[in-house]
């Protein structure tokens, strides 16, 4: 059965975390851990009167597919890597939904947002088959992997992805985590001010989710709470101040972000 975890805030500012229910209107409180067996409470809280957080409290890594898509290798003239491409997010980037996406300091270059699903790891992983790998993963969120292109290419001899990924804020993802969904069957929609800009299947990922996921873990052990966003296809473009940019995944939920002034 499918369910949305989430992770917020109450007003007297303690945080918990439980399960949506009543089509979004409420969330049932959960104890314990979200990835051993959480147990379900007698508490339901309205959603209006709580404040969502991202639904992983710290994960322990974010990693970042790149060129996993038919169609923008094709746009981009890009062959279909043999393995999957990837690079790591830091700690310091990871946002809210509601979250401003800020501008690093002394840097006026482009600033694109990219939206991409995201699979959230549930049990440790390490030299995994595709099908040990399913039994790995917890869900899927939605993620903004927001890229400072200038800065990726401002060195000529060396090509600075952690840079230009990792700035303050550059790793929006939540706001819940959606589980028991074919992932397979989804589609990513990134919409600009209420504009459409992206729009694609899963179905065209080289790497699905349980081939990614099972790829990595034969080079690095995945933990519960890893976060690992499948990369973006066509319509990625730069932000601009003021600009608000929405990830939707349906079954999934919406991101939202505000890129500051």
């Amino acid at each position: 059965m499918s369910a949305v975890w989430v992770r917020f805030a109450r007003p007297c500012g303690s945080i918990s975390f439980g399960k949506l229910q009543d089509a979004g209107k409420n969330v049932q409180v959960h104890a314990g851990d979200l990835f051993a067996l959480p147990t379900p409470t007698t508490e339901l809280l309205e959603v209006s009167t709580v404040r969502f957080l991202s639904p992983i409290e710290r994960p322990p890594k974010m990693l970042g597919l790149w060129n996993n898509f038919g169609e923008r290798a094709i746009k981009e003239g890009w062959t279909r890597p043999a393995n999957p491409l990837y690079f790591l997010k830091a700690s310091n980037s990871f946002s809210a939904d509601g979250m401003p996406i800020r501008r690093p300091s002394g840097y006026d270059g482009q600033i694109v947002f990219e939206g991409e699903l995201g699979v959230v790891i549930g049990r440790r992983c390490s030299n995994a088959s595709v099908e040990q790998a399913r039994e790995c993963i917890f869900g899927y969120t939605c993620v903004n992997d927001v890229t400072a292109r200038g800065l990726m290419t401002r060195d000529n001899d060396f090509q600075q992805w952690t840079r230009a990924k990792g700035c303050d804020t550059f790793a929006p993802f939540g706001p819940g985590v959606a589980t028991g969904i074919d992932p397979y069957a989804l589609s990513v929609r990134t919409l600009v001010n209420g504009v459409e800009k992206q729009n694609y299947p899963v179905a065209d990922m080289f790497f699905g989710p349980y081939e990614a996921i099972a790829a990595i873990s034969w080079d690095m052990t995945l933990e519960p709470g890893d976060v690992v966003a499948l990369g973006t296809s066509v319509g990625a473009e730069a932000m601009q101040a003021g600009d608000v940019v929405q990830i939707v995944i349906d079954g999934v939920g919406t991101l939202c972000n505000r890129m500051a002034d």
